[in-house]
């Protein structure tokens, strides 16, 4: 499983993560509430965050001190009486862990800051797997999320923590997840706007394969065809004795082009994501969609 690191205290581990709370495992996010439609006059772009010129990605020192780096906050937790251990998702290192230190005192300038959701400026320094913070600053410009729309910020959160190594940057992953959290604060679909970042994700990730061709034959998928798509090699055409979720063709060729108008291609795609992202997750259990099932059934 990625993102395993041998040589930081158990309790920095991700295995370890108290992550969201709510038990047993579950799959991806499915049809969601209608999120709210109100739009603000500022728009905080991917393009906006990830391209400030003034929080340029600066050469780390001798030190491994690292100014001004475009980040957000993934989770956090205690860490010994006033410190707190926070996994942010940086632009250009990708998954790290730091050590907040006195963040959690009440004059601490970090302590209300290191929110999630939030874009950030950070400072860190060190060379091991858990660095140490030096400074965050609010960037501001993104609406909160809310309701509905939180949830399935804490949902991508869950997946980048338990799906990403640490320390493997990935910059175009990162203006995805800024997108993705302006959309769904701006009351976009919510399952479309998640499934598009699983499938961000596990491209990122180099285990996503091109759904519009067909492995056993190298032929494009056709529209009105019946495939399965198998996590290691890619679609096929699908057989009687198959136990994978079948798909249309079309319905790959949509989801590669990122068209979701279709409410075929929402249904199919939706059960197809959550068979690909509970098998290259081993099983691990994600915790929020759990949480969101719940409170629809109250």
């Amino acid at each position: 499983m990625p993102g395993q690191d041998d040589d930081i205290p158990d309790s920095v581990q991700e295995a370890r993560l108290p992550y969201a709370p709510g038990p047993g495992p579950v799959q991806p996010v499915d049809t969601l509430a209608t999120l709210p439609t109100t739009v603000p006059l500022a728009v905080t772009t991917a393009a906006s965050v990830a391209s400030r010129p003034e929080r340029r990605r600066l050469p780390a020192g001798r030190d491994g001190k690292v100014l001004g780096q475009p980040g957000f906050v993934l989770h956090s937790y205690p860490y010994k009486e006033t410190s707190l251990i926070v996994d942010m998702f940086t632009r250009d290192f990708g998954r790290i862990a730091m050590v907040a230190k006195g963040a959690k005192r009440p004059l601490s300038k970090l302590r209300g800051v290191l929110q999630t959701f939030q874009p950030l400026s950070v400072s860190f320094s060190g060379k091991s797997e858990l660095r140490t913070l030096i400074d965050a600053e609010w960037v501001g410009g993104m609406l909160p999320l809310e309701k509905t729309a939180l949830l399935c910020g804490f949902y991508l959160n869950e997946l980048l923590v338990k799906l990403l190594a640490r320390d493997d940057a990935h910059p175009a992953l990162f203006n995805h997840y800024v997108a993705t959290l302006n959309e769904l604060a701006h009351g976009e679909p919510a399952q479309i706007a998640l499934r598009k970042f699983e499938r961000a994700l596990l491209k990122e990730t180099g285990v996503a394969a091109d759904l519009t061709r067909c492995t056993t034959t190298r032929a494009r998928v056709e529209a009105e065809g019946r495939y399965v798509v198998d996590p290691e090699r890619g679609a096929r055409t699908a057989v009687a004795s198959d136990t994978w979720p079948l798909v249309s063709g079309k319905t790959l060729m949509d989801m590669e082009r990122e068209d979701y108008g279709d409410p075929q291609t929402q249904a199919q795609s939706k059960q197809l994501m959550r068979f690909l992202l509970a098998y290259h997750l081993g099983g691990a259990p994600l915790n929020t969609r759990q949480i969101l099932i719940d409170l629809m059934q109250l």
